[in-house]
């Protein structure tokens, strides 16, 4: 009977790499691999890469490891480099000699630069950086892309806001992650919601907050959430009882400094707006304090929103800022959460100001859009060997299909350069006196740089 043991590193890979290490030149000692999102519409936002060290890498691997590795992958139909991982258990007590470079976490650069570079420390060992090419590239394009996308999503917002908003205050919590339920793991929401952290400060994935303090050394709170109603909470008082359901919130969550969220969809969204809220409970939730936060769930997100903020204005009133922009009362703002991701988000704030609002009257939640709806190609992530060295001589390597100019890989050994705001992959030789922004974050087992997720953050702003 083969292992269960999915904390087995020799097991965290495609499984054609387990027959890699016979199909190289005699007398290979290095392999040089980087990785790069090659395109797509969004800068890259580095990200992800101490937290797989953390996680993965900073354990030696064990006999047991080995063992039951052998006994998978030959009976799945592989052959099995036994005798050079037992020779990297005997040799360096299982601690992988390996170096990795990455730029700095929280980096934002353009596409189609190099973002991590790893090499064999060992020639005994050349197979091995390319052994961990599944689990490597997985580990940073996944958070890099849904930290991108935020970051995407936050400049939108962000100029949206110059232009109907004389406040910026708010910014951070303008789109709130609503991902975790439909994210495809426990791991997933842990990555991809502290991803979307490195732009924003709420989130309604409490596993981020565990990974903050796991793997980025937070001691602080890293982001917010407030108390909320969803559909069970109103439904279950009954259609007629709506009302009712509306004012325990208001009895319950209402308060100075207080804000909270109800979910006004279950039944007539207008009906809740324009009689519920807008008259029936209107005296109460002012007299109450605190924020009320409507949240409409369901419909065509233009039309929703915009006629939202029609009757809220009409029944609660409004004040003009500076930029010529209607504004509702502090004590009500709206949260559209349904049918948000990069692309319909820069349409519905357009929209917004067309109808005279400023998008400070609007927060935004994002869930499949900003966890799940992502994958490798949507900044086409990629994981190639450059350069190799044999009996001493290093060479550069590259793939050129002539099918696809797309998938052409960079040559040779590389480096990272920033001037001004001119990023630029090149050559390590062609560096000359400029700075490397590649650095050594792990060496042969240990991880040299551990950042804390406050220094990220500060390096995406």
């Amino acid at each position: 009977m083969y292992t269960s043991n999915f904390s087995n590193l020799l097991l965290n890979i495609d499984s054609y790499k387990a027959s890699h290490w016979l199909q190289y030149p005699p007398n290979t000692e290095y392999l040089s691999y980087y990785i790069e999102a090659r395109g797509g519409k969004f800068d890259v936002v580095a990200f992800g890469i101490q937290a797989f060290i953390k996680e993965y890498l900073l354990k030696p691997i064990t006999q047991q490891d080995i063992d039951d590795a052998e006994q998978v992958l030959i009976a799945h139909g592989l052959s099995f480099n036994r005798q050079g991982w037992q020779r990297l258990l005997d040799k360096h007590q299982g601690f992988l000699p390996l170096k990795i470079e990455a730029v700095a976490e929280g980096t934002v650069l353009p596409t189609s630069n190099v973002v991590c570079q790893i090499t064999n420390t060992d020639p005994e060992f050349f197979w091995l950086a390319g052994y961990l090419e599944t689990a490597l590239l997985r580990a940073i394009w996944y958070p890099s892309t849904v930290a991108s996308i935020s970051y995407f999503c936050k400049q939108k917002i962000k100029q949206a806001l110059l232009q109907s908003s004389d406040d910026l205050s708010g910014l951070s919590f303008q789109l709130h992650d609503f991902g975790a339920r439909g994210a495809s793991s426990l791991e997933t929401v842990a990555l991809g919601s502290l991803a979307h952290l490195v732009n924003f400060k709420g989130t309604d994935s409490v596993s981020a907050l565990v990974a903050a303090k796991r793997w980025y050394n937070s001691n602080e709170m890293p982001a917010f959430s407030i108390p909320a109603a969803e559909h069970s909470t109103i439904t279950a008082w009954g259609k007629e009882n709506e009302k009712f359901a509306y004012e325990n919130m208001i009895d319950q969550f209402a308060g100075e400094n207080k804000i909270y969220s109800v979910v006004s969809d279950s039944y007539n969204l207008w009906n809740a707006v324009s009689h519920i809220w807008g008259e029936q409970l209107k005296e109460k939730v002012i007299e109450k304090g605190g924020r009320l936060v409507i949240r409409p769930d369901s419909g065509e997100p233009i039309e929703v929103v915009c006629r939202t903020l029609e009757i809220l204005a009409d029944k609660f009133g409004y004040r003009v800022n500076s930029k010529g922009y209607k504004v509702l009362p502090d004590f009500i703002r709206i949260i559209q959460g349904d049918g948000i991701n990069s692309n319909s988000i820069e349409a519905i704030l357009n929209a917004i100001m067309q109808a005279g609002f400023s998008v400070e009257n609007v927060n935004f939640g994002m869930g499949g859009g900003l966890l799940q709806q992502i994958n490798r190609d949507t900044m086409g992530w990629a994981m190639k060997a450059s350069a190799i060295c044999i009996n001493g001589e290093w060479k550069a390597i590259y793939k050129d299909p002539i099918t696809s100019q797309a998938k052409r890989s960079k040559k040779g050994i590389l480096a990272l350069t920033k001037s001004e705001n001119e990023w630029q992959t090149v050559r390590i030789e062609e560096l000359n006196d400029k700075e490397n922004q590649l650095r050594t974050i792990f060496l042969n087992g240990k991880l040299l740089i551990d950042e804390s997720f406050e220094q990220v953050r500060q390096r995406a702003e």
